[in-house]
């Protein structure tokens, strides 16, 4: 019987000792339980993505000595950034190995190196010429690859690779180096479209291998990409197993017997992991539990990877602000979030009533300041201005005045204030740049707002007999309240309607059959501008505003 640990851990960027020690913990755990070899994430010594830390030759030489220096019961496999020992030579993205009684040794190096949407590993590494191998498995030999190495295989990289490093190995098997196992050190950022593609890639590899393929997967968030774990291993029969999501831990498998796989959490949870026999595929809550998992993580690690203890949001009543203060108590805390209510002139009784229903189901502060006597002040100074110019700076006005309360109670208290805006407003410039758009980080800024609504139903569905989103929250039609009797649907589209468009568009490059695509496009582009400006939000869908959306703002279309 031969078992290996995948340490599905949540590193965090930069920090070299605490990573080595939470992978320490976890190699100390897995030979505790039987383990005869683990393996971790990819880069897990430096935390993924490190970006321009890269850049900088001392942050990489300390990566690879901590690696170097980790200290394992068992033969362990760690990611980690390798020096390429000359000057003004871009570093490895690598794999040392480690053991007790061993002399730690590099036994691989990244080879694909990913250079589009989120992905600029081509700014950072060198890539290697040929996959890895290890023997120290009870003598066997272990094929290694990192992350990208295994996604040409199947053909879900929109690159051109000179090379194939799972073909690789199964080359390397039949001139006389046979392999009892390969594994993937594996950083894969969540998208919802991800959906059963990891379950297609090691079954591939393993068909083609003969022999089985792990894939060990980090989880966490790092600013604005998440990474929802699913380690899973594949069989050259098709049987898969998946290891839980969205939270920290050890995925034991043994390689002759799927069945007896387990799961040890090292944190809150009861979970298993899911053996999946051939032709079937591994199951998958549904979209708005998945998506509520994502951004919860999202800020929640935002915020206790950066020291932020305490949250301030505007609470409007309306939908996004709802979920977004269910998302910061269960991030941080209902103690550690306060709710501003800011009626306007414009804003309905149900507005006020609605999120004070909210907040008291969650347990949260809520603070209620109307804003009729500043709006009136500034109206009266800017009168000049406002009788003549355009409607639009009128609305704009209670936009910032209730951005600048926000954010002013947020730095009196050593908080973040959030932005609760979503993905079709962002897409559309439904939105005030200083207003709403404040805020360090958005945790809806990548859900469209018929997905909010499905983020909605799953806190609610979670909440028992006392659910927080109110019924009136849930069903009135959707309005930043700004003018008399204002709805959204009087400036965009019904979302039901421009949700597709901006998703086809977007994540697809595909113009919707809809009479409606050209204004909506149009609009969107004219935009641009306001999206340069946005704090970091998480990303959940294929392609998000943010690093993997680079559009051009003094240009014509």
């Amino acid at each position: 019987m031969t078992v290996i640990a995948l340490l599905q851990l949540n590193p965090t960027v930069g920090d070299i000792s605490g990573n080595v020690a939470i992978v320490e913990a976890a190699a100390a755990i897995a030979a505790e339980a039987g383990a005869d070899m683990a393996v971790t994430s990819e880069l897990v010594i430096s935390g993924y993505p490190p970006r321009d830390m890269l850049m900088d030759a001392t942050f990489v030489t300390a990566c690879e000595m901590a690696a170097m220096a980790v200290n394992s019961p068992i033969p362990l496999l760690i990611g980690t950034p390798l020096s390429a020992g000359k000057d003004r030579q871009k570093p490895y993205n690598g794999v040392v190995r480690v053991a007790k009684s061993r002399t730690a040794k590099v036994v691989g190096r990244k080879q694909l190196l990913p250079t589009y949407d989120v992905f600029d590993e081509g700014r950072y590494f060198q890539a290697d010429d040929g996959p890895g191998i290890d023997r120290s498995l009870r003598g066997a030999s272990v094929g290694i690859t990192v992350c990208e190495d295994a996604w040409q295989h199947i053909g879900e990289v929109p690159a051109d690779y000179p090379a194939d490093p799972i073909e690789q190995l199964a080359t390397w098997q039949h001139q006389g180096e046979p392999l009892a196992v390969s594994v993937n050190l594996s950083s894969s950022p969540y998208h919802l479209s991800k959906e059963g593609v990891r379950a297609r890639l090691v079954r591939k590899a393993a068909s083609t291998l003969g022999h089985p393929f792990l894939l060990c997967n980090q989880i966490g968030g790092n600013d604005d990409l998440l990474f929802d774990g699913r380690s899973i291993v594949g069989w050259p029969d098709g049987t898969v197993v998946q290891g839980p999501a969205w939270c920290s831990g050890i995925l034991m498998v043994n390689i002759e017997d799927p069945s007896a796989a387990k799961w040890i959490a090292l944190g809150d949870g009861d979970a298993a992991p899911e053996v999946v026999k051939a032709g079937a595929e591994p199951s998958m809550p549904s979209k708005g539990q998945d998506l509520l998992s994502a951004v919860t993580l999202g800020l929640g690690d935002y915020c206790r990877k950066v020291g932020i203890g305490k949250i301030v949001l505007g609470m409007s009543g309306g939908i996004d602000s709802a979920v977004c203060a269910a998302i910061a108590c269960q991030a941080v805390g209902a103690d550690n979030v306060l709710g501003l209510a800011m009626p306007s002139r414009h804003s309905s009784d149900h507005s006020i009533e609605d999120a004070k229903a909210t907040a008291e189901i969650l347990g949260m502060e809520l603070q209620v300041m109307a804003i009729n006597d500043i709006h009136d002040s500034v109206d009266s100074t800017l009168m000049g201005e406002l009788e003549a110019g355009n409607p639009v700076a009128k609305e704009n006005l209670q936009a910032r005045i209730r951005g600048t309360l926000v954010m002013g109670a947020a730095n009196a208290r050593g908080a973040m204030a959030i932005a609760t805006g979503n993905k079709s407003e962002l897409a559309m410039g439904y939105c005030t740049l200083y207003g709403d758009m404040n805020g360090g980080y958005a945790p809806l800024g990548d859900l469209y707002k018929t997905e909010v609504y499905a983020v909605a139903q799953a806190i609610n569905d979670n909440a028992g007999p006392h659910p927080p989103i109110t019924k009136s929250t849930m069903t009135k039609a959707p309005s930043a309240e700004l003018a008399p009797d204002q709805k959204d649907e009087d400036n965009l589209p019904p979302y039901t309607i421009l949700d597709p468009i901006l998703e086809d568009w977007i994540e697809r490059g595909i113009r919707n059959d809809s009479p409606l695509t050209p204004e909506v496009l149009a609009r969107m582009h004219a935009n641009e501008h306001k999206r340069w400006q946005l704090c970091p939000a998480p990303r959940v869908s294929n392609r998000a505003f943010g690093q993997g959306w680079r559009q051009p703002l003094a240009s014509r279309r």
